[in-house]
């Protein structure tokens, strides 16, 4: 029968070789848990630049729409203060005149205001014997013709602008019964 030293020298041999095997072990699991996580971490970085970007992306559309949409509104409002002025202009050259030069001037600053306005993309809403249409036109009154179809207008008394969709100033019109 075995006493009690080489029971214990015994039981610490594999002790010891246990302990040998869990230090050789140990670096190589290490190392393995060191590029596991270096791996997971660049994933997680490369994930949240591909956020980043995109966010920057989605910002960049977006500003760029708020601003096509400001610079339509500015537009919108510095024509709608223009457009007495170009009323008075026609009415200028409808009004009986003889001097033809005054008239040919007036023309002149006419034209070149119209050209301006489309430049700014500005458009004038068709009315005349146009169908009647609540979204361009402001009916203030209805009238026989037998000249225009029911439900055409017959007659504008103030001429409409838009730009696109958007309208500036509705055409004041009359519609036929």
């Amino acid at each position: 029968m075995m006493n009690e030293e080489e029971i214990e020298k015994t039981e610490d041999i594999p002790e010891e070789q246990a302990e040998q095997e869990t230090q050789t072990e140990q670096p190589e699991e290490t190392e393995a848990n060191e590029a596991d996580k270096v791996a997971e971490e660049l994933s997680a970085v490369k994930e949240q630049l591909v956020r980043t970007m995109a966010e920057y992306d989605n910002f960049r559309k977006r500003s760029q729409r708020e601003k096509d949409a400001l610079r339509s509104d500015i537009i919108v409002n510095v024509t709608s203060k223009f457009l007495p002025v170009m009323d008075n202009l026609e009415r200028a050259l409808n009004a009986d005149c003889t001097d033809e030069n005054y008239k040919s001037g007036v023309k002149m600053i006419y034209d070149s205001f119209m050209e301006t306005l489309k430049g700014l993309g500005v458009e004038e809403i068709e009315s005349d014997g146009a169908d009647f249409s609540p979204n361009l036109h402001q009916a203030v009154q209805k009238i026989q013709s037998e000249e225009v179809e029911s439900g055409k207008v017959a007659q504008t008394f103030a001429k409409g602008y838009k730009i696109g969709d958007k309208v500036i100033r509705f055409a004041v019109v009359a519609v036929a019964e």
